[in-house]
């Protein structure tokens, strides 16, 4: 199981007149091998490099020339170098801080190569100032199975072109948001997408969370720098799934004794692993987007499946008719947060949610959208138009009048007012549509 829209980023790559190496950013257990295992099929060779392995990581560590370390290389993968279109992977690459040096020279002397390089842990050499080659690398970045991902893993193929469709016949809506629930309940992990799809058994994914979860509290040691560190990182990880989409106190953090300094860098760790986000308010209903970190930020995890599993709540979900009824709106909130950031491979795709400037007030908005100069409001909610109150107080101070509202019902363009009295466009989205709101924006504005 891997990401198949991965592949259409990478071809679009090659095909760039002045391609870079490719680095490719994400979490552990995201499919990023698998992945480029599958896109090297399009390839005359494929040399694959782990530099976890010091054979391997030792064709970097001599000081050769370049021009005799590419010779080294492609006689150490037994090809040649006139072989054709040669697709070379150098994995783990966090392992070698001259490896990641070299990158540079694939740029400027070897570009008729494709170069690819991932890594779980990039951040953490980035930390102990070895840098990539500014302008000779290029940036993409892997996250869980999407939505549509997860049709296809299930061989729901014919609803992949549905969703692509101009239009989704609302005949559909019933069948795609049952299957949408079910990808909110287990997520979009590859490895437990991939053993669903074969039994179709929830029940069985047990043992792939909790391995995952406990590869992720393996790796402490890879990205701490002191045992004190790694005691700390390891209770952030240990309690850090199961406080998925809820405001995050430091101090105390997870009934522990550790005072906020500790937790804060520990956070800032598994951060940089890319498990976590950590979601800031913007205070403000006008671009750009500039988070107030003086705010208690919400906790985005990796996948909502790892917060279901860690809350023990796959159940509820299955037998709640409604999304949104399950751990009080939370899961619903945070699928929709997963499928913002997934519907893009950029660095720069982030999330944002609104809160009143007045410390004191209630009002929050559950994410905020850059598009088009305009920060678009988006609620997770059913209801009345009446009851997003939040949304009001937006629209209110915004100098716009479009907002978005998530939810079961069907695909539906509403004029609406405020409490106030002043009118807005309120696009009702679909939970499965999610993936295409800039698209349906756009017409909007267009």
């Amino acid at each position: 199981m891997f990401n198949r829209d991965i592949l259409k980023e990478l071809i679009k790559w090659t095909t760039k007149a002045n391609r870079k190496p490719l680095v490719i950013r994400g979490a552990r257990q995201v499919g990023k091998t698998t992945a480029i295992d599958i896109f090297s099929r399009g390839f005359d060779q494929y040399i694959k490099l782990n530099l976890e392995k010091a054979s391997d990581r030792g064709i970097f560590e001599n000081d050769y020339p370049f021009s005799d370390l590419l010779t080294a290389l492609f006689i150490f993968a037994g090809k040649r170098r006139t072989g054709g279109r040669t697709l070379i992977f150098i994995d783990e690459i966090q392992n070698s801080s001259k490896a990641v040096a070299l990158l540079r020279y694939f740029f400027e002397e070897a570009n008729d190569l494709y170069v690819i390089a991932a890594g779980s842990l990039l951040e953490s050499i980035m930390d102990r100032k070895i840098s990539f080659p500014v302008g000779r690398v290029e940036y993409m970045v892997m996250r869980p199975c999407s939505y549509r991902e997860f049709l296809f893993a299930t061989g729901n193929l014919q609803l992949v072109e549905i969703l692509e469709k101009p239009e989704v016949p609302m005949f559909m809506h019933s069948q795609l948001l049952s299957l949408f629930k079910k990808y909110t309940t287990i997520g979009g992990m590859p490895e437990v997408v991939h053993l669903y799809a074969q039994n179709a058994d929830i029940t069985s994914l047990d043992g792939v969370y909790n391995d995952l979860i406990q590869s992720y509290s393996d790796d402490v040691d890879k990205y701490a720098d002191s045992a004190a560190q790694v005691e700390y990182v390891r209770h952030v990880i240990a309690n850090v799934f199961k406080e998925g989409g809820t405001k995050v106190t430091f101090e105390r953090f997870g009934n522990s004794g550790y005072r906020s300094r500790e937790m804060k860098a520990a956070f800032r760790i598994v951060e940089k692993a890319m498990l976590i986000k950590l979601v800031y308010p913007c205070t403000s209903a006008q671009m750009p987007a500039k988070p107030n970190l003086t705010r208690k930020p919400r906790l985005h995890l990796l996948d909502t499946g790892l917060i279901n599993h860690s809350l023990q709540i796959k159940g509820d979900l299955v037998f709640n008719s409604d999304i949104g009824s399950t751990h009080q709106g939370i899961i619903a909130e945070h699928i929709v947060g997963q499928e913002l950031l997934s519907s893009s491979f950029s660095l720069s795709n982030d999330l944002y949610f609104w809160a009143r400037e007045k410390t004191d007030s209630s009002a929050e908005v559950d994410f905020v959208l850059p598009f088009r100069s305009k920060l678009i409001p988006v609620e997770v909610k059913a209801g009345s138009i009446g009851k997003l109150r939040s949304l009001h107080q937006f629209i209110e101070n915004a100098p716009h009048a479009l907002a978005v509202r998530v939810y079961q019902g069907e695909y539906l363009l509403q004029k609406a007012k405020t409490i106030s009295g002043k009118e807005f466009t309120l696009l009702n989205l679909p939970f499965y549509l999610v993936h295409r709101i800039e698209r349906e924006l756009d017409k909007i504005i267009r």
